[in-house]
């Protein structure tokens, strides 16, 4: 954990948010900003900055990650379809340097420029 990560406090309860999945290794919360009808973030509680920072020690966390996303995306309404987003670094736009995966769907999805 980071002292200082708002993702870390949010997942130590230090921070109220609008869960809606979590376990002991993961925990989904509602995009403050959603750019989507269907915004959620999935976080690991397990503080890593970025893709950049993965070591083999995480592949199980990961996958079990990427295997949950597309239930969490039935589970939300999105049977067409969803769009995943890791931002990694500040050049993509990452602004929280704790890895999280922006699960996107819904009609009002944004396009790519």
């Amino acid at each position: 954990m980071s002292q200082d990560c708002l993702f870390c406090k949010i997942s130590n309860g230090d921070i109220p948010s609008e869960m809606i999945y979590q376990d002991d290794e993961v925990f989904v919360i509602k995009d403050l900003y959603p750019k989507a009808d269907v915004h959620l973030l999935v976080i690991p509680r397990l503080h890593i900055a970025s893709l950049e920072q993965l070591e083999t020690a995480h592949d199980a966390l990961l996958g079990r990650i990427l295997r949950r996303l597309p239930e969490l995306a039935r589970e939300q309404g999105l049977e067409e379809g969803f769009r995943t987003i890791i931002n990694t670094g500040k050049g993509s736009g990452q602004e929280i340097f704790h890895l999280h995966i922006h699960l996107m769907g819904g009609k009002r999805m944004p396009g790519f420029a």
